[in-house]
């Protein structure tokens, strides 16, 4: 079946994208479908989706310590008390994706998190995973979607929260990455049963 999972080199059925490098792997098997909850958790892998948009998906995994230490390791406080002096250090730093409007949007972020309630974030995004039981088992890539109406929907309820760079297509990586659905295929071993 084309598409569908494949066995890696120790045997282990895996969805393909999972195959090409080891850090892909180890972020596989350990961490992608997988609930993350907590604002700050949360929050770091909205940036990372953000960051990501564009680009390959490894480029973010590799950077990600970098990404950490850059940014206070996403404390939404202290990541919304950056100046412009931060913002411009930030811009000179070699260990993340140096992107003005993603830095800015960064920022604009924890400043808006900051002012929300303690797991507002994070009920607010877990309030748009869809059932399980309603969705059907993906059994190739074909089948997984880029978007869905509850990405889509927690795009434009976070967009109208004042929260920057999280379109539908970036919310749903979220949703994935963050355990709201499980798209690991059907054969994967990673597919929680």
């Amino acid at each position: 079946m084309s598409g569908g999972a494949l066995a890696g080199s120790d045997g282990v059925l895996r969805c393909p994208w999972a195959l090409s490098t080891e850090d892909y792997v180890a972020y596989h098997d350990e961490e992608w479908g997988r609930p993350v909850h907590g604002d700050d958790a949360l929050y770091e892998r909205l940036c990372l989706e953000a960051f990501q948009s564009g680009l390959s998906w490894i480029t973010i995994l590799r950077r990600r310590e970098g990404f950490r230490a850059a940014f206070a390791s996403f404390e939404i406080g202290k990541v919304a008390d950056f100046t412009d002096a931060d913002k411009e250090r930030l811009l000179a730093d070699p260990g993340i994706i140096r992107n003005r409007l993603k830095i800015e949007a960064t920022v604009a972020n924890a400043r808006v998190l900051a002012g929300w309630p303690a797991g507002e974030l994070d009920e607010l995004i877990w309030s748009f995973a869809p059932d399980p039981a309603a969705r059907p088992v993906p059994k190739t890539l074909a089948d997984v979607p880029a978007v869905t109406d509850e990405s889509t929907a927690l795009s434009k309820t976070l967009k109208k929260r004042g929260i920057r760079f999280v379109g539908p297509t970036t919310a749903y990586a979220l949703m994935q990455a963050c355990g709201l659905v499980d798209d690991h295929l059907a054969d994967c071993a990673a597919r929680s049963h």
